[in-house]
């Protein structure tokens, strides 16, 4: 029981259930796990301490008066701070938002607290889900739980680090060009971004309002199924229910035109994917390479409609504050105002024929697979090495698109850092992404690998 901080959201639930652990216990040990480790690795904006301890012991109440209060009874989790908690303070990591006081729940909050979570704090992210990392903010900026000198990937940077340190067994993060699925592949955990509409975003700030997405973050694959269905809007299948039924006969497409040729991905991330890609093969997967529009054409589009909306959110405080934000947002932001409402509606029209372009490939496959990022993390207090990089990636085409898309850790660098892929599938297909993400991880250890934290 010493090693607490690496259970499953599935295992921890299962003990708590049969009176094997205490939800005090659970709660306990992670908010000593966090006050030793967490000033090194800042995934933690506000630690709710006294409110989670409360409801864990109202959790354990009901373990013994012999009442479930759901899927998630007494099991931890961490909120993105751009998702609302009634009476905690949403900032999305800005001075701007700092007395931003939520007066009720987002809805996935609501739905976590229904299915008995215990939320135990607010994560740090890059500012406004898009600036970052940023060192001139009111919180530092999260570090990488395999090296702290390394970035999180974000803009789900707290979750990703809360996950791969062993503060959390999941959380909540949020992805409008990848900011699930980056960190996620930068942290060695699993993070979805599922069909745009799957969730609700009502209580979440937003980004672009046509490309945000609300996403579960985990350490594991079931984890995962498991969140997403407390969170999904109805109707909604048992994302779980076909886990573990392998892939024999399953047709797995390769966007390898993504990472190979749009765009060429380091050697160390394009070597993991080809082994993994053998792996579902020896499984019984039939792989066959699959083509798109090239990946240049996604971002583009992407970019236009994400800098288009996210001006019409911080117009105002483009114009009253601009000091306030960081010099990274500011910078990202301001391109925006410089396009017009014809370049908009000319992304919207792009937009539709370029959704059915990735129809047109996924048609014949039950899943597709590329990379995630194109190059492994990269040091956090390097700003050329971070703007190379940082849109060297292949997630903002399934924001564009809305298809869901998982990133999962498929091994390491030779310097011990995470790399990762993505498995997306056609729209609501969210259970076929966790079902071969599942024969993958069953037949791979990266997710029962855990960094050694540096105190």
């Amino acid at each position: 029981m010493s090693e607490l901080h690496w259970l499953s959201a599935a295992e921890a639930s299962a003990r708590i259930r049969a009176k094997q652990l205490s939800p005090v216990e659970l709660t306990e040990a992670l908010l000593q796990r966090i006050a030793r480790h967490d000033p090194r690795y800042n995934a933690f904006i506000e630690v709710t301490a006294d409110r989670a301890l409360a409801e864990a012991r109202h959790a354990e109440a009901a373990v013994m008066g012999g009442e479930r209060l759901g899927p998630l009874h007494g099991v931890p989790y961490g909120l993105k701070d751009i998702i609302d908690a009634a009476g905690l303070v949403t900032s999305c990591h800005s001075r701007i938002l700092l007395g931003n006081r939520a007066a009720a729940d987002a809805e996935v909050t609501s739905r976590l607290a229904a299915a008995g979570a215990i939320l135990i704090g607010k994560l740090a992210t890059h500012e406004f889900a898009f600036g970052g990392p940023a060192f001139d903010l009111p919180f530092p900026p999260a570090r990488n739980p395999w090296n702290p000198r390394m970035g999180p990937g974000g803009s789900s940077s707290g979750p990703g680090v809360a996950l791969g340190a062993g503060f959390l067994p999941m959380a909540i993060g949020t992805d409008t060009g990848g900011s699930v699925r980056n960190p996620a592949s930068a942290c060695g955990v699993v993070g979805m971004k599922a069909t745009y509409g799957r969730v609700s975003r009502r209580g979440v700030f937003p980004l672009s309002f046509s490309l945000d997405h609300v996403g579960p973050m985990t350490r594991t694959v079931a984890d995962n199924a498991l969140l997403l269905n407390v969170m999904a809007g109805v109707p909604a299948p048992d994302f779980a229910a076909r886990l573990d039924t392998g892939v024999k006969g399953l047709r797995v497409g390769v966007l390898r035109h993504f990472y190979a040729r749009d765009m060429q991905a380091s050697a160390e991330v394009r070597d993991s994917i080809e082994a993994a890609l053998e792996v579902l093969r020896r499984c019984g997967a039939e792989i066959v390479d699959i083509t798109a529009a090239p990946l240049q054409d996604y971002a583009t589009c992407n970019r236009v409609i994400l800098l288009s909306e996210a001006c019409a959110v911080h117009a105002r405080w483009l114009r009253e504050r601009p000091q306030d934000y960081s010099a990274s947002t500011r910078g990202r932001l301001l391109p925006g105002l410089f396009l017009s409402a014809t370049d908009y509606v000319q992304a919207l029209r792009w937009r539709g024929r370029l959704i059915a372009q990735m129809e047109q490939a996924l048609a014949n496959v039950d899943v597709a697979i590329t990379a995630s990022a194109m190059d492994p993390p990269y040091p956090i207090d390097d700003p050329v090495e971070m703007e190379r990089c940082y849109p060297r990636q292949a997630r903002a085409p399934f924001n564009l698109t809305g298809h869901p898309a998982l990133a999962l850790p498929i091994g390491f660098t030779a310097g011990g850092l995470p790399l990762g892929m993505q498995i997306i599938a056609r729209h609501w297909d969210e259970a076929t992404v966790y079902r071969v993400a599942r024969a993958y991880e069953r037949e791979t250890s990266w997710h029962t690998t855990h960094p050694s934290l540096e105190s």
